[in-house]
């Protein structure tokens, strides 16, 4: 079973992309070479501002969706406070965590 992380990156304009993968260097050498995803492609340069391990993908994808409709202004507070796993899955209110 693959370890999941979550991932934040900022991009040139200032926003803040929500990700998930099970090695974020290479997601993120591929946002960066434009064969990732369509939203950052053109918006170099792309800076990884938060990565947390949070489990197996079922998971990851929940706290994903719940980062990506965050207010900027929280996602900025995320990156600013960088918090722990269990500290992150209370801050979007997920029930669900697998044991780790």
């Amino acid at each position: 079973m693959d370890t999941w992380f979550v991932y934040l990156i900022r991009a040139a304009g200032g926003e803040i992309y929500a990700g998930i993968s099970t090695d974020v260097e290479r997601r993120l050498a591929e946002h960066r070479a434009g064969t990732g995803a369509k939203y950052l492609r053109g918006r170099d340069p792309l800076e990884l501002v938060y990565r947390r391990k949070i489990g197996d993908r079922r998971l990851a994808l929940v706290v994903e969706r719940r980062l990506k409709r965050l207010p900027k202004a929280e996602k900025e507070a995320i990156v600013r406070d960088a918090p722990s796993r269990p500290r992150l899955l209370r801050i979007l209110a997920v029930r669900r965590p697998n044991p780790e």
